[in-house]
């Protein structure tokens, strides 16, 4: 099924806003992105990229990520942190063809773009604001024929692989459960490559199914997951997006203490909402017996699971603490919480010079 109603805008204070909401049925577009396949139009993200022969290296010495021997076509996830190793960016990361694509947050495109210039100094890079557009593709319907058809493939590639098309742009498959492919392809190529994927039978839909799949899929979203304060452990990027085995880069103090010494202060996790109130809105704090214990993130009706919501709390809360957000009740998803603190080995040490624990 293709067919889709009138487009219906994001709310224009998110951080979608210009992007498609959804198409009418918000709710069939979620059930196709699980059983059939869709296509979400995200070119409002932002697209750079680093050329020139000292890129990888210089941005490996900036960054969270190991990314100084990348592979030609390899995909991974990177951060950029504060000197108190608090996250400031975070972009999908794409090697292909002698270029590093970057692509971020709508808002986050000129301040990545400028701190990046800022900080080239002798070396030979150059970053570039591109002309790309992103289109995110769900379902497993992505692997037929038809599809693969209408991409110009033989055969998908490899999760956390990316590919060159033959009009320009690349496809790259990301990670997890499930097929999600990215179309990173020039502006110009957008309304036809949309057309041959419909002709494959390829359904359209918003932001909204995209957002309810990230949720289920517990993955943050910078800016509405995250706040000021928010550190990589806390937020599931450890490993994801840093690397624990790689040289100095600002913030790395923090994330070395926090992995062998400490434990993060809170936790990503995934809520559900009492569906018979108004949702309660991005930011808003999330509290336990009247006392503050997290911060409320992406909010989205889900159409298995009803209204859930990503929130930061507190680490350690129990899965069955009564919340409430905006006086809405929320309860904890057990699935979510992330596995009992392992001390590392910073932390043992200290525990067995304190007689806290025996060899």
């Amino acid at each position: 099924m293709t067919s889709s109603g009138p487009a219906v805008p994001a709310p224009d204070a998110g951080p979608d806003a210009g992007a498609v909401w959804h198409y009418g049925d918000p709710l069939g577009e979620q059930r196709a992105a699980a059983d059939e396949a869709v296509v979400v139009d995200r070119s409002h993200r932002a697209v750079l990229t680093l050329t020139g022969p000292d890129r990888k290296a210089w941005l490996h010495n900036l960054t969270t990520q190991h990314v100084s021997e990348l592979p030609d076509g390899a995909v991974t996830e990177n951060l950029s942190l504060d000197g108190q190793g608090r996250v400031e960016d975070h972009w999908v990361q794409t090697e292909l063809g002698d270029v590093t694509y970057l692509d971020t947050e709508p808002s986050r495109g000129e301040p990545l773009l400028g701190y990046l210039r800022k900080m080239v100094f002798w070396s030979d890079v150059a970053a570039e604001a591109a002309d790309l557009a992103v289109m995110s593709l769900l379902g497993p319907r992505l692997a037929d024929r038809e599809v693969l058809d209408a991409l110009g493939l033989d055969s998908l590639p490899a999760q956390q692989t990316a590919v060159a098309l033959a009009e320009g742009g690349f496809l790259r498959r990301l990670g997890g459960d499930g097929v999600e492919l990215d179309l990173v392809i020039p502006r110009a190529q957008v309304q036809p490559s949309l057309r041959r994927l419909t002709d494959a039978g390829v359904r359209h839909a918003g932001v909204w199914a995209y957002e309810a799949h990230r949720v289920a899929a517990l993955r943050a979203r910078l800016g509405v997951d995250t706040d000021e304060r928010t550190i990589p452990h806390e937020v599931g990027w450890i490993g994801r997006a840093v690397h624990l085995d790689k040289g100095c880069y600002r913030g790395q103090e923090t994330v070395a203490r926090v992995h062998n010494l400490g434990k993060p202060p809170r936790m990503l996790v995934r809520l559900h909402l009492d569906g018979s109130s108004d949702r309660p809105a991005t930011g808003a704090p999330v509290l336990a017996g009247g006392r503050t214990v997290g911060r409320l993130g992406t909010v989205v009706d889900h159409v298995d699971e009803g209204p859930v919501a990503l929130a930061l709390l507190k680490r350690g809360l129990p899965a069955d603490t009564e919340l409430t957000v905006d006086g809405v009740p929320a309860v904890i998803d057990a699935d979510s919480l992330p596995p009992p603190d392992v001390a590392g080995a910073g932390r043992r040490a200290v525990e067995q010079l304190r007689g806290g624990a025996r060899p």
